[in-house]
């Protein structure tokens, strides 16, 4: 009966978290932009919520979002084409569980890892 997830991040500047996720990573503003500290970005068949958290600790923060994907090196070039900086740690390459991985992080350190299975089938 699950339908979807929409993951909840917390930002510490929503002019700042929208700029970074529309500008660098092609989403686009869903719904009201009536609520000053809450946001919701959509890409494709992603959504993410952002709730406002002005003492946020950035280094602190552990925010983590897993994103299935289809031609994850498309993707990645892309991204490296819009000079998107990669996570130091997370460079495109194949994990040893069989996913095909990369990650980002955003400007509240909230981690976004990409990845693609070939023993995964996406809708």
């Amino acid at each position: 009966m699950l339908l979807s997830i929409q993951p909840k991040l917390p930002m510490q500047n929503k002019s700042k978290t929208k700029a970074y996720y529309i500008d660098m990573l092609g989403f686009k503003e869903l719904g009201t932009t009536t609520y000053p500290d809450y946001l919701m970005l959509v890409k494709e068949h992603i959504e993410i919520h952002f709730f406002l958290f002005k003492t946020l600790e950035v280094k602190e923060n552990y925010g983590q979002v897993y994103i299935r994907t289809k031609d994850i090196e498309i993707l990645y070039q892309s991204l490296l084409n819009n000079k998107v900086p990669i996570h130091p740690n997370g460079k495109l390459e194949v994990k040893p569980w069989g996913q095909t991985e990369f990650s980002l992080l955003d400007p509240d350190n909230n981690l976004l890892t990409f990845g693609e299975s070939t023993t995964y089938i996406l809708p």
